[in-house]
C-alpha cells in the first residue's frame, strides 16, 4: 500500500485506515506487530469505511519508540452509519512503526441515527 514507511504512529494509523478502505490485508498484516498479529485477516464482509478523525495523539513521533493514536472512523453498514472509536497503541522497532493493539472507546452503532 505504501511506497515509504510511515515515520510517525499517526501516519501509520492513516495508512492502515486507507488499507481497510482498499481491502489491503497484506499491508494491515505487515504493519501489525508480530506479538499481536493474527495469522490471517479476512476482510470479506467488512463495512464500507468512510472517514477518519484523529482525536488525540501521545508520542509516536519519528524519534519515539511508542505512541498512542485515538481516532474515530466512520463506516456504512447495512445502510446505517456507524462509528468506531478506538485508542490504539503503536511501537517502533527497527525503524518501523507497528500497530500493537487498541481499546474500543464506544459502540460501533451511531446512536444519533435512530
Amino acid at each position: 500500500m505504501e511506497d515509504e514507511e510511515p515515520t510517525t504512529a499517526e501516519a501509520l494509523m492513516r495508512s492502515r485506515f486507507a488499507a481497510f478502505r482498499a481491502d489491503d490485508a497484506s499491508w494491515l498484516l505487515r504493519t501489525w506487530h508480530p506479538s499481536t498479529r493474527p495469522a490471517s485477516l479476512d476482510l470479506d464482509g467488512n463495512p464500507r469505511w468512510r472517514g477518519l478523525q484523529i482525536v488525540d495523539t501521545v508520542g509516536g513521533c519519528a524519534d519515539d519508540h511508542e505512541g498512542i493514536v485515538e481516532f474515530r472512523a466512520t463506516y456504512l453498514e447495512a445502510g446505517r452509519v456507524g462509528v468506531l472509536h478506538e485508542r490504539s497503541r503503536f511501537v517502533r522497532e527497527g525503524g518501523r512503526w507497528y500497530y500493537l493493539d487498541g481499546v474500543v472507546r464506544s459502540g460501533t452503532a451511531d446512536d444519533a441515527s435512530g
